[in-house]
């Protein structure tokens, strides 16, 4: 099916999440994954140790070099971590055609825990790139930095989905697998509806760069052409699969199996 997505987001150097499993995700799916690079980041499954920034012009050139000759159907952002950088990307996003779907995944804090995103540059993040999302992807934590609300529930969820949608952008994917219970459910807000989703949660530690890799998954369906019920269905049923057969690797929260599509070639 093909579909060109441009990643803009960090890397991870355990491979889990960031622009590694972007990658990983995307090639799984049949896209093509295309990159620019925000930060480098050390870690593993037990943390993040370090971050080198990425120069805001870098990462613009990084965009345009691509998008100038590769071209995109869709662009992914992932982790942007201060308010320079978020301007540098949403410069780019601005000069690009509005028909070309944005999947932006609110990155702001680590499966550890850690601080992926200053504080100061929330504000700029809705201001100037929610306003170009076709898809805004928080996990409820962000949710609950971007719209001040405390979510406790679906209800919760609902109300704070539909609150993002006044944002700007055209449909918000409100993550609630960190609410307890024995069901996942996500809440899908666009202006015609608000659409609950659910699945039986998988028990297991190893859930690094499960929203990277939803947000990549959608991504690469809306570049291939699927509406974006479609994509976000085919995507859930991915992760749930990535998840369910992650291959168990490190001390701490390791990653999925970004590759259970992929058959070996035989030797």
């Amino acid at each position: 099916m093909n579909g060109r997505v441009l990643i803009v987001a960090g890397s991870d150097s355990g491979g889990g999440a960031g622009i590694q499993a972007d990658i990983k995700t995307v090639t799984a799916l049949g896209g093509y994954a295309a990159t620019a690079v925000t930060a480098l980041t050390a870690q593993n499954t037990e943390g993040v140790f370090g971050v080198v920034p990425v120069d805001p012009d870098f990462i613009r050139q990084q965009m345009t070099l691509v998008l100038d000759d590769i071209g995109a159907d869709a662009v992914k952002t992932g982790m942007l971590h201060d308010a320079a950088v978020i301007d540098a990307v949403s410069d780019v996003l601005d000069d690009l055609d509005d028909r070309i779907p944005v999947v932006v995944d609110p990155v702001m804090v680590a499966q550890s825990g850690a601080s992926l995103l200053e504080s100061e540059a929330v504000q700029t993040l809705v201001r100037r790139l929610a306003l170009r999302a076709t898809l805004l992807t928080p996990n409820v934590h962000e949710a609950e930095r971007l719209t001040g609300l405390t979510i406790c529930s679906v209800a919760d969820m609902k109300h704070a989905a539909g609150m993002m949608l006044t944002i700007g952008c055209k449909a918000v994917l409100l993550k609630g697998g960190h609410l307890g219970g024995d069901t996942v459910v996500d809440v899908l807000a666009r202006e015609e509806e608000v659409v609950q989703f659910e699945n039986p949660r998988i028990e297991t530690p190893h859930l690094h760069g499960t929203g990277c890799t939803l947000a990549s998954a959608i991504a690469t369906g809306l570049a291939q052409g699927l509406s974006l019920h479609n994509a976000y269905s085919r995507a859930r049923a991915y992760l749930q699969e990535a998840i369910r057969t992650a291959p168990g690797l490190g001390h701490g929260a390791g990653p999925v199996n970004h590759g259970h599509t992929v058959r070996p070639f035989d030797v």
